[in-house]
């Protein structure tokens, strides 16, 4: 196996995580019976957190891959992927964990973080960069 097909498939299964947890869990958690927002932020926490270290291992997979594959040119649409996800952790994340410790610690405020919808659009160029370069990398091969 080359190291364009490792960072392919490594992409493409990352790509299969980020859509079953972010775009089909995390919207449906909310509307199961008997879930109160707190109990679904907990819940919410402990899978993103699982998710972002699977994220963080198929990342490293990716690089290793097509630092093997001497980085084909399909390699900038995974990359691109990598970086939102630092994006998300190093930014993102640390606003919204504050935001959910208040709610959990039953601070009302109906007022959203702006990054409930920046995460989520983050998410969605996320997934155009890892099928783009999941389907490209395969296409080279």
């Amino acid at each position: 196996m080359n190291g364009g097909m490792v960072a392919a498939a490594a992409g493409l299964v990352w790509l299969g995580m980020v859509i079953a947890i972010s775009f089909l869990e995390a919207p449906l958690k909310f509307r199961a019976p008997g879930i109160t927002v707190p109990l679904g932020l907990g819940i919410g926490r402990l899978v993103f957190r699982a998710l972002n270290i699977a994220e963080a291992v198929l990342a490293l997979i990716v690089l290793a891959g097509l630092a093997l594959a001497a980085w084909p040119a399909a390699g900038f649409w995974l990359l691109a992927a990598i970086l939102i996800l630092v994006v998300q952790l190093a930014v993102v994340r640390p606003v919204l964990q504050r935001r959910s410790n208040r709610v959990l610690a039953g601070e009302t405020s109906g007022k959203r973080s702006r990054m409930h919808r920046v995460y989520p659009a983050l998410e969605a160029f996320k997934v155009v960069a890892l099928l783009a370069g999941g389907l490209l990398l395969l296409a080279t091969l």
